[in-house]
């Protein structure tokens, strides 16, 4: 199947990846299948989650566990349930990354982690009750600080 999109253009994706959002993601609810893009940079971390539908949709993302190694959170039984979870090894969690001009101020969403059933492919956007996290976590201050610290 080939989509248009507007950061990679025409590419040739496999229907089997195709990740349905039940709910949409916030703010764009009526967007529900999604795809995830690799970076064409393999040294950077960083994959993008394209609309199947709307070619100007999408959201640059990040293995949260990758610059902040005790990020933890309980998924509600609901969303276990919405999302047919059987085993912890099925599912992914990925950050929305904002990327301002000035680089160094990049964050991501911890606070609305996205969780993703690789085998069922399924996905949702879930908010935290939990106040250690915030929408706005500073990407590179915690990779400064995980240098001074080896």
């Amino acid at each position: 199947m080939k989509i248009i999109t507007k950061h990679f253009g025409e590419i040739e994706i496999d229907h089997e990846k195709i990740i349905n959002f039940i709910d949409g993601i916030p703010g764009f609810d009526d967007q529900k299948r999604f795809i995830i893009i690799d970076n064409p940079d393999e040294t950077v971390p960083f994959k993008w989650l394209q609309s199947i539908d709307e070619p100007e949709l999408a959201f640059v993302i990040i293995n949260p566990f990758v610059f902040k190694e005790d990020y933890e959170f309980d998924l509600p039984k609901h969303v276990i349930d919405k999302l047919k979870i059987k085993e912890e090894k099925d599912v992914l969690v990925y950050s929305i990354v904002v990327i301002p001009e000035d680089i160094t101020q990049m964050t991501a969403n911890l606070l609305g982690p996205l969780i993703i059933n690789t085998n069922e492919m399924l996905g949702k956007q879930i908010v935290l009750d939990d106040n250690r996290y915030t929408t706005k976590h500073y990407i590179l201050e915690n990779a400064k600080a995980k240098g001074k610290e080896e």
